[in-house]
């Protein structure tokens, strides 16, 4: 069975192979490539990450560096022969907090550019509730601000997928659920 979606989000946990899966996603459609990359190389392992990342990238692709306006940026640079790749929402979150910019209104935000942006648009984000309660106040607002922010982007997009192991799991659309008492 095959998907077909103008809005995809990848969720999944480190180096599940969201990211490459989200590449190639996008690799698929025709016309413009756009990368919007939400990273900021604040440290040399953060520099050699984002090096990484654009090695892997060919010369079709343009790259736009967006730590935070990243609803202006899906509104800017969406279009019908264009594909957008953000990686991703995780750190667009974490620049939001430490920031201290309205992680609520900036979510509202995201979410109407999402569900308006006007080309095909792969999102990636990292599925973080499933470990450890953090051990701060700030890194459990964080957990649970990621976890709200998912749940909003995977009810603004048309398919989710996670990533497990390298392996993809189509969540969206599903078939319909039913339950039985026999």
């Amino acid at each position: 069975m095959t998907t077909v979606s103008r809005r995809t989000l990848v969720l999944g946990g480190a180096r599940s192979g969201k990211s490459r899966l989200a590449q190639d996603l996008a690799e698929t459609a025709f016309g413009q490539r756009v990368y919007v990359a939400t990273a900021q190389g604040l440290d040399v392992e953060m520099r050699e990450r984002i090096a990484r990342h654009r090695s892997e990238r060919d010369d079709s692709w343009m790259t736009r560096e967006v730590p935070l306006a990243l609803a202006e940026a899906i509104r800017r640079e969406t279009a019908p022969e264009r594909v957008v790749l953000v990686d991703c929402l995780t750190l667009w979150l974490s620049n939001v907090l430490l920031a201290g910019a309205d992680v609520e209104q900036g979510t509202h935000d995201l979410v109407r550019a999402v569900a308006g942006a006007a080309g095909p648009l792969v999102l990636v984000s990292n599925e973080v509730g499933h470990g450890l309660v953090p051990e701060t106040p700030l890194g459990r607002a964080f957990r649970d601000a990621q976890g709200r922010l998912n749940q909003r982007m995977a009810a603004a997009c048309d398919a989710v997928v996670f990533m497990a192991a390298g392996c993809p799991l189509l969540l969206k659309p599903a078939p319909p659920l039913r339950l039985t008492l026999r």
